[in-house]
C-alpha cells in the first residue's frame, strides 16, 4: 500500500526558512514522480514543484528562486526547501505522486493518484 507522509510545516516569519519533507513507502514504481502542492483556504490546489522520475524539477512562478527540491539518498523522501517565506506562502503543503506525470502537465493534481495527508505552513509578516 503506498503511502506518502509530510513533516517539516510550523509558523514562522516572513523571510524565514523552513524545510519539508515527504516520505513514500509502499510503491516505488507508483510514485516515481513526486511533486508539493499547496492549498490555502478558499483556493484552488496549485502546483508549487516537482522531481520527475529521472531528476528533472519544474516549480511554479511563485516560488523560483525561493524553493528548492531535493531527494535523500534511498529516493525515498523527497524534501522541500523554502526559503525567504512570505505571508502568501501561507497554506497546507501536501505531497502527490504518480508512476508517470509528463513535465508540462506536473501542476494537475488530476495527475497524481496518491496523496499524503498535509503539512501546515504559516508565514506571518
Amino acid at each position: 500500500q503506498v503511502r506518502l507522509v509530510e513533516s517539516g510545516g510550523n509558523s514562522v516569519q516572513s523571510g524565514e526558512s523552513l524545510r519539508l519533507s515527504c516520505v513514500r513507502s509502499g510503491g516505488v514504481y507508483k510514485t516515481s514522480c513526486m511533486a508539493w502542492f499547496r492549498q490555502s483556504p478558499g483556493k484552488k490546489r496549485e502546483g508549487v514543484a516537482f522531481m520527475h522520475s529521472d531528476g528533472r524539477t519544474e516549480y511554479a512562478d511563485s516560488v523560483k528562486g525561493r524553493f528548492t527540491l531535493s531527494r535523500d539518498n534511498t529516493g525515498n523522501t523527497l524534501f522541500l526547501q523554502m526559503n525567504s517565506l512570505k505571508p502568501e506562502d501561507t497554506a497546507m503543503y501536501y505531497c502527490a505522486a504518480d508512476h508517470l506525470v509528463a513535465l508540462g502537465l506536473w501542476a494537475d493534481e488530476e495527475e497524481y493518484g496518491y496523496w499524503g495527508q498535509g503539512t501546515q505552513v504559516t508565514v506571518s509578516s
